[in-house]
């Protein structure tokens, strides 16, 4: 009963997850030289990575931002972010909590430091994809890379501060999920089992 009511959980999670990564990239569009748009969705996408585990953060971030695409009127950037965010989501799903191997005090640096590969892979993910599919040229396509790298800084430090914030509460511990939430999950559960430290 218990595995029923967190599997509901995790899905229902999902659903809101994607909702929200959705919304927040249409909420602030700002229009770029290579007919694309700059969003606020990489925080959205980011902590979906964290909160969610690989496989429903990686659905959560990629189809939110992939359905705000063609909400929005951009049917041509579907299928690279429907592959990019997700990939973003994947990375940070595994990358923080293997890097620092359940160390919570340093467990916030390893999610910087795959924040920033995640965000550098949109920067060059976008730009071949409008260079290539889009078919701007590699040279025209580099027009937009500066507006993906400062909307990449903004969702690394958008969705730190959430992180950060819901990591101390236990709370994310209760979806089971990967990323430095296992170091707060692990505590709460010695505090639970009546454990404490040396």
């Amino acid at each position: 009963m218990k595995n029923n009511h967190n599997q509901l959980l995790i899905i229902t999670t999902t659903a809101a997850m994607i909702a929200l990564t959705c919304v927040l990239t249409m909420a602030v569009r700002i229009p770029t030289p290579t007919k694309g748009y700059l969003n606020l969705g990489d925080c959205a996408v980011l902590f979906s990575g964290w909160l969610l585990g690989p496989v429903y953060g990686a659905i959560a971030g990629g189809v939110g931002s992939a359905m705000a695409d063609l909400l929005a009127g951009y049917p041509a950037y579907v299928p690279g972010t429907l592959l990019i965010k997700a990939l973003m989501a994947l990375i940070i799903s595994f990358a923080p909590y293997r890097l620092c191997r359940n160390d919570r005090k340093h467990s916030g640096i390893g999610f910087l430091i795959c924040a920033v590969i995640a965000g550098a892979l949109m920067v060059s993910g976008y730009w071949l994809y409008e260079a290539v599919v889009i078919g701007e040229g590699y040279a025209a396509a580099l027009a937009g890379v500066s507006g993906n790298v400062f909307q990449g800084l903004a969702g690394i430090a958008g969705s730190y501060f959430l992180v950060e914030v819901l990591s101390r509460t236990g709370s994310p511990g209760t979806y089971g999920v990967g990323g430095f939430a296992k170091g707060a999950t692990n505590e709460s559960n010695d505090l639970s089992a009546g454990k404490t430290g040396g």
